[in-house]
């Protein structure tokens, strides 16, 4: 760490570099006056420009950026007034500090003009030198804090830039290996249900043949016959269990609606914790993946209520409005705390919940009372990605 001028910088090397750019104009129609300030000011900065006229100071103020400018209020032609207001309509000079140097008392009124046309401060002449290049070193120094600052937020904006594009990347990722997997199961699910569940069908039919031939006498054969034909039974529903799990042929033939009550007479069925289903009449047709995102979700807090809710009744409403589809799940359990549902490390499924609605810029808000139970809302939007 080291010091320039009094300060601190941690950085010395970026403040050193930006010294061989600060500049500082002086704006003076007296000759003698711009080359007294100019050997006066020399230690101050490395480049100090000359203009004898304020048409002069708009040109140089044009082309570079200037740390302060001093500037004679009474000039020829454009006087400093209306060339400082001309300085401060410009972008790229708009906030560059102006000192005027003025050679006879102002005014209260004149000293106003001046701050009106957007002066910092005024210095009479004849100049002293330790008060003048007191003054003009604070704004030297201002001018590097500033550039060593803007550097900053241009790092921290690039930073945050890379980890935007890093945040999308890994998304997008997600999104793909997520339509994968639906894909593969989606696969696994028909063969299973075609090869498998023919396979299992046609083993039937030829034991369901040799049962009916078998002698009347052999009575063993045909108990065992018969329990296997329980047993062939038991597999067949078995396979179509994880056929519907790995992808339900409902949501495929008959739409979201059909699936997400095909879903919730399932699980009131296996967990004994009662369903009240609204569906509209006439649902909405979501495109595929916006389908498939909105029924895993269902499916994630239907498992969510078994776990951890305590529950004993799960509504689930869907309704559409003009430009989104609406599923709302509530349970009467022990609730969700806010904390929870947002920044504990065990709500990754919640988690995983919003992410899938973000690529179709939908989302999945989730509100908990202690002892009240919990309610999810689920916004689809319609429309492509």
């Amino acid at each position: 760490m080291r010091y320039w001028n009094g300060l601190r910088f941690d950085n010395i090397d970026a403040v050193e570099a930006n010294a061989s750019q600060a500049s500082i104009l002086v704006v003076d129609d007296d000759p003698k006056t711009l080359q007294a300030l100019q050997e006066l000011l020399q230690g101050l900065a490395p480049n100090i420009v000359l203009a004898n006229s304020g048409e002069a100071a708009l040109r140089c103020v044009l082309k570079q950026d200037f740390a302060v400018i001093l500037m004679d209020a009474r000039m020829p032609g454009a006087d400093g007034f209306a060339t400082a207001r001309l300085i401060r309509e410009h972008p790229r000079s708009r906030y560059t500090p102006i000192i005027f140097v003025t050679g006879a008392y102002e005014d209260l009124r004149s000293m106003v003009r001046g701050y009106e046309a957007g002066a910092v401060d005024y210095v009479l002449k004849p100049v002293v030198p330790e008060f003048l290049t007191s003054k003009v070193s604070v704004f030297i120094d201002l001018y590097f804090k500033n550039e060593v600052l803007t550097r900053e937020i241009a790092e921290r904006k690039r930073a945050e830039e890379g980890l935007k594009t890093s945040q999308e990347n890994l998304r997008a990722l997600a999104a793909r290996l997520q339509s994968v997997r639906e894909e593969e199961w989606k696969r696994m699910s028909r063969e299973i249900h075609d090869e498998l569940g023919q396979a299992l069908t046609g083993l039937k039919m030829d034991l369901t043949w040799v049962a009916h031939r078998l002698p009347p006498n052999q009575k063993a054969l045909a108990q065992r016959t018969k329990s296997m034909l329980g047993l062939i039974d038991d597999t067949v529903q078995s396979v179509r269990k994880i056929a519907t799990r790995l992808r339900p042929e409902v949501l495929d033939e008959l739409g979201l609606a059909a699936a997400i009550g095909w879903q919730a007479r399932d699980f009131q069925m296996r967990t004994g914790i009662r369903c009240k289903i609204s569906l509209p009449a006439d649902p909405p047709v979501l495109d595929q993946e916006r389908s498939t995102a909105a029924f895993r979700i269902f499916q994630e807090l239907l498992t969510n209520v078994a776990r951890h809710a305590n529950a004993t009744r799960v509504d689930v409403v869907m309704q559409a409005d003009a430009d989104r589809l609406m599923l709302v799940v509530e349970d009467n359990g022990k609730g969700i705390a806010a904390e929870e549902a947002v920044f504990s490390p065990k709500s990754l499924g919640l988690m995983g919940m919003r992410e899938r609605m973000l690529p179709f810029g939908g989302n999945v808000e989730i509100k908990g009372r202690p002892g009240k139970g919990t309610r999810v809302t689920v916004s689809v939007p319609f429309g492509l990605k």
